[in-house]
């Protein structure tokens, strides 16, 4: 016996992707023949079926987005491509910090329909709700952007429950961004909020950075099934809540094809039990 679950979701209830995507971060955009790998990463992820791909202002201060228009525009139908909003360089440190101020949000999603030569986002994230703004501002500015056709949909990332129950008296939010993996489950609470809602679930760092193999049951389940750890902790996350949409991340095309490769594999409940329990 083994479990099943869909291999799709719709995001907002009408959105319908993959739900094995592709984070973009890791992708470098420069020097030229890195950025050329990166290129192939990213149409390679296409080929392969994958239709979620995200990125960020903040992945280069918006060069990700850039180099994901290089590489994929025109876009494939059916192909989401989602980036987030809310932080900006410091003129005087440098340093990445965040800024909901609804001036900001506008300007920074006009700038990033340019970079990813699109007419409207269909999923918008905010990166982190900003203290320093009231939030009903900052959901205020993107729902203005959502009704003049600029965003199709709203997400957020790195929330609470009691953030996200918030935000969702002001807007209606389709996906959360969280960090989450099998050895970090910290915002379960998010999850089963998000699952009753039937909210999308982002989980970032989904494989713990690739240290999963050092845990004996991982490797001993991936074993089991010829996989590799990483491919078993994917599956474990696809199985787990059928709102959730890990988006791995690699900047090399063998490592995007093992991911991938992991949407087929299938757990025993019993090799599921042995993993719930770590």
């Amino acid at each position: 016996m083994t479990t099943t679950t869909s291999s799709t979701f719709r995001i907002g209830g009408d959105l319908e992707v993959g739900r094995l995507g592709f984070g973009a971060m890791h992708l470098p955009t420069e020097p030229a023949d890195a950025r050329e790998a990166a290129i192939a990463v990213a149409r390679r992820a296409v080929d392969l079926g994958v239709t979620l791909i995200d990125t960020a202002y903040m992945y280069g201060g918006g060069a990700n987005e850039e180099l994901l228009a290089e590489a994929l525009y025109p876009y494939a139908d059916g192909l989401l491509v989602t980036t987030k909003i809310g932080l900006e360089r410091s003129e005087s440190s440098g340093e990445w910090e965040l800024n909901g101020r609804p001036e900001v949000l506008r300007a920074q999603v006009d700038k990033a329909l340019r970079r990813l030569r699109m007419e409207r986002i269909e999923l918008l994230q905010l990166h982190r709700i900003d203290p320093a703004t009231p939030l009903a501002d900052q959901l205020g500015a993107l729902r203005e952007l959502r009704d003049a056709g600029k965003v199709g949909r709203i997400g957020l990332s790195e929330v609470t429950v009691e953030e996200l129950d918030q935000a969702r008296k002001v807007v209606d939010i389709a996906s959360v961004q969280n960090r989450y993996n099998l050895l970090d489950r910290e915002h379960e609470p998010v999850l089963d909020a998000c699952a009753a809602a039937g909210i999308a679930f982002l989980p970032w760092r989904t494989v713990a950075w690739g240290s999963s193999g050092d845990t004996a049951e991982i490797a001993a389940v991936a074993a089991e099934l010829g996989a590799t750890p990483t491919q078993v902790v994917l599956a474990w996350l696809l199985g787990h809540s059928p709102v959730m949409l890990p988006i791995p991340g690699t900047a090399r095309v063998a490592h995007l094809e093992e991911n991938v490769a992991a949407g087929g594999l299938r757990l025993s409940p019993g090799q599921r039990a042995r993993l719930d329990a770590l």
